[in-house]
């Protein structure tokens, strides 16, 4: 027998939308997404909301035959978003791939909000996570009263996924347990959800599909087993290739970033956020930009993600302490939080970039006398 699933979503009232702190991404970007289906005459698979074509643009950006402007969404190589968007047109589950701050669940969410219109299908991974949020829970209530029925029975967002054919997400899946894991495998390779109490199931109808993200480089992670990686097309999500790019995506965030929290731009702020990105990069490279001088590299990842964090809480303190303007006394405090996570190992790392590279570097003198008095 097979059991189906009532859709239970519920879109929020517009003033409710307006008023979240983090709207979702099919809220934020609604109108993009009106205007790219309004204009996309290609081949849509089964219950998604837009062609291949219109989703690759929609995270790409690019200007559409009517003049409206799609802000890219992911700044970097064309083909890793074609691809993920081709896998997701298949049966085969797409695993996104890389280190921390590669913007793995950024992307994993426009994806779903453009495929299926809605991102809110979501696992979150953690050493806690049970088997019951990606296969289903019961209310014990209605268990107890009655039994196990259809009615006791609470769908996790896979299982909906499943019945109304949309995009589920899990992110963190490498911090699951693996026996929690594993719980995806036979999802991803029948299609199919048991529901043993019932003596029923659930079968995928089409257009569903799982993006999930992962990454191997931070602590407590768990190995995923050799038989669900293989239920996964891995795409890597690399570091931004120059400083130039890494510049633009961190530019593009804090903006966005800062108007939902109302901060004004910050004039001349590009400068600031160039430093911010050359820190990162040459600690995380273990060597300076012109290749001169190489450097110990501290704990952390010092990531695209942790950059965009310091500016914006630097704009936050030149906005709010400050007279406005993006200046080295706002971001040196963010960047030795960022840096120093081993308080002994870290902050020798940071004192000898600080003395050998920052120090003599011409245009720095500001920064380097911040750092120094942040660092004391």
């Amino acid at each position: 027998m097979i059991v189906s699933v009532e859709p239970t979503t519920a879109t929020p009232h517009r003033d409710e939308t307006t008023q979240a702190l983090r709207p979702h991404a099919e809220q934020a970007f609604a109108a993009e997404l009106a205007a790219l289906a309004a204009q996309d005459d290609r081949p849509r698979p089964a219950r998604w909301k837009l062609s291949p074509w219109a989703v690759a643009t929609y995270l790409l950006g690019g200007t559409l035959p009517d003049g409206t402007v799609i802000t890219p969404k992911y700044v970097g190589p064309r083909r890793i978003v074609e691809v993920a968007v081709t896998t997701l047109a298949t049966d085969r589950a797409l695993l996104l791939l890389g280190v921390p701050g590669t913007a793995k669940t950024w992307v994993s969410e426009h994806l779903a909000a453009a495929v299926s219109g809605d991102s809110t299908l979501l696992v979150q991974g953690t050493a806690g996570t049970p088997e019951e949020a990606i296969r289903y829970g019961w209310n014990y209530a209605r268990l107890l009263a009655h039994g196990p029925s259809r009615d006791a029975l609470v769908p996790s967002p896979v299982m909906r996924a499943m019945a109304e054919g949309m995009t589920a997400r899990v992110e963190e899946l490498t911090r699951i347990p693996a026996d929690v894991q594993d719980t995806l495998i036979t999802i991803l390779s029948e299609k199919t959800l048991p529901i043993p109490e019932l003596g029923e199931e659930v079968q995928a109808v089409r257009g569903f599909n799982l993006i999930a993200t992962a990454n191997d480089r931070d602590r407590g992670v768990n190995d995923l087993s050799s038989a669900l990686r293989r239920r996964f097309n891995t795409v890597v999500l690399p570091l931004p290739e120059s400083a130039d790019a890494e510049v633009d995506i961190v530019t593009r965030r804090v903006e966005q970033l800062g108007r939902s929290l109302d901060l004004p731009a910050a004039p001349d702020g590009i400068e600031e956020i160039r430093r911010v990105v050359t820190v990162f990069r040459e600690l995380r490279d273990g060597i300076t930009a012109d290749g001169r001088t190489k450097l110990k590299s501290p704990s952390g990842t010092l990531s695209t993600a942790e950059a965009i964090s310091v500016v914006t809480n630097g704009l936050a303190l030149a906005t709010h302490f400050g007279d406005g303007v993006l200046r080295p006394g706002d971001v040196a405090a963010g960047i030795l939080g960022a840096v120093v996570r081993d308080p002994a190992a870290d902050r020798v790392v940071w004192q000898e970039y600080l003395e050998t590279v920052v120090r003599e570097r011409e245009g720095w003198t500001d920064f380097y006398r911040a750092c120094r008095e942040v660092s004391a």
